[in-house]
């Protein structure tokens, strides 16, 4: 049931998320056709890799970690090495980019796997509760920053607790692996769950998604301190 479950609830959160992302960003209807194809392909090949258990093969290096590292890395390349790129993602509103997050709210799934044994250890109960705690502040401090812009340390706190949730989640869940070269945690059935459909679109999928938007966010508030000391 909690494969059910999860399987239209993590569907529904990619592609809210991607709507969202996508629509906000003032580039051509092409540019946005190009995106979602792209993301939907990566998605696919998440999917893929899967069901084929890829991810769970420990005589090869953790995969997982490719898929959540490279769209990071890819996005970061973009707006570096591309003015227009750059200018884009700066120009998604603040409230949005935080909005995306209150889906996270759905790590509470974590933590009903701990609880019938298919995942163990600090990994699920950092995950799980890291991600309902920053979905659940994301919600008034979307509210905040669309009546007071201004509002750059809230903004950076939660940040910065948003992204280390997310780094904490992925250390835990590559360290919690069962047979893999890099384990060091034995607890149970450690992070097996994520190396199956469904919940493997959570790492190959969302986790990269939302470390995008957490440095977006980051990003925007750089400039914000960069225009302030240059009319100050």
């Amino acid at each position: 049931m909690l494969d059910l479950i999860g399987t239209v609830v993590l569907v529904a959160v990619i592609a809210l998320c991607l709507y969202a992302f996508v629509t906000a960003l003032p580039i051509s209807r092409a540019g946005r056709l190009a995106i979602v194809t792209g993301a939907g392909a990566w998605t696919g090949l998440a999917a893929a890799f899967a069901a084929a258990g890829q991810f769970a093969n420990t005589n090869a290096p953790p995969l997982i970690g490719v898929f959540v590292a490279l769209p990071p890395l890819v996005t970061a390349v973009a707006a570096i090495g591309f003015p227009a790129v750059r200018a884009a993602l700066l120009a998604i509103p603040l409230p949005t980019l935080i909005g995306v997050n209150i889906t996270r709210v759905v790590g509470v799934l974590f933590v009903l796997l701990a609880a019938v044994d298919r995942l163990g250890g600090p990994f699920p109960q950092s995950a799980g509760w890291g991600d309902v705690i920053t979905g659940v502040l994301a919600i008034p401090l979307m509210w905040l920053v669309a009546r007071a812009p201004d509002s750059n340390s809230k903004i950076a706190a939660w940040n910065a607790f948003g992204t280390l949730d997310l780094i904490a989640a992925v250390t835990l869940g590559v360290l919690s692996a069962n047979g893999s070269p890099l384990q060091l945690i034995s607890a149970g059935a450690g992070s097996a769950a994520i190396q199956d459909l469904p919940w493997a679109l959570v790492p190959a999928v969302l986790v990269p998604f939302f470390l995008i938007t957490h440095g977006i966010v980051f990003a925007q508030l750089q400039a914000r301190r960069s225009e302030a000391c240059v009319t100050a």
